[in-house]
């Protein structure tokens, strides 16, 4: 990586970097000379030497009528950032503060169509701490967003060791598709009888994502610290009273 590149780490954009540079390095300079060493337009040369001076990197004085510039030390720079992290030192704490009542508010996004649908299920192969519980319907998921998302799906999550527990119902069922497997870290129960998903639910993180049919055609993600918990109990609830598969 470049000097230039380098310093652009720094609040340095390309031009700004390319000036001071060649600044540094004439030592004192007019800047018909930086533009010549840079390859700038004049006009750009003044206009960005003019931003050093405002930031304290440049000095300038005039000599027979023509004004001069100078780099400053580059040890500045890191003084100027040291000041600015001192700076961000003395800030952080009210910025934590507006942080922490703003992540105790809940959040809902919500998201429309089959690209919606897929967003939500992607996110829900975040969970931290590998663990998915979720309520679905595979009728409902093979329509939208479909069997071949839904394998990759299945797929991905099994390369990413994120473990399911679900609850289906037998009515909404795709024979032989998606049986309770070790190999495929899943946990399958069925729902009594008259209890019917058309949407499915996953619970995960601080997360509920919810996955309606095609008839509604949308995905969500609430985040909440409450809902979640509240979520995950009903699914405890549920799972007590769900049947287990019976090839387990």
């Amino acid at each position: 990586m470049s000097i230039e590149k380098d310093l652009e780490q720094f609040g340095f954009d390309d031009k700004k970097a390319k000036v001071y540079l060649a600044a540094l390095e004439l030592g004192d300079a007019k800047a018909h000379d930086i533009a010549l060493k840079t390859r700038l337009e004049r006009p750009t040369t003044y206009e960005v030497l003019n931003k050093l001076v405002l930031d304290g990197l440049v000095s300038t004085y005039e000599k027979r009528g023509v004004r001069h510039y100078v780099a400053e030390d580059p040890e500045k720079i890191k003084k100027q950032l040291m000041s600015k992290q001192r700076t961000f030192d003395d800030l952080l704490p009210e910025l934590r503060s507006v942080y922490n009542v703003l992540k105790a508010k809940p959040k809902i996004r919500y998201y429309e169509g089959v690209e919606g649908i897929k967003t939500v299920l992607d996110d829900t192969l975040n969970a931290r701490d590998k663990k998915l519980r979720g309520i679905l319907s595979v009728v409902d998921l093979f329509k939208i967003p479909g069997k071949t998302f839904m394998d990759d799906y299945v797929a991905r999550r099994i390369e990413q060791k994120v473990a399911l527990r679900v609850i289906r119902s037998r009515q909404k069922e795709v024979p032989e598709y998606w049986p309770t497997s070790p190999q495929a870290l899943r946990e399958l129960r069925y729902t009594p009888a008259q209890m019917v998903f058309s949407m499915t639910t996953y619970v995960y993180n601080n997360k509920v994502g919810l996955i309606s049919s095609l008839k509604e055609n949308f995905g969500m993600i609430i985040e909440s610290e409450e809902f979640h918990e509240n979520m995950g109990h009903s699914f405890e609830a549920l799972w007590q009273m769900a049947q287990p598969d019976r090839k387990t």
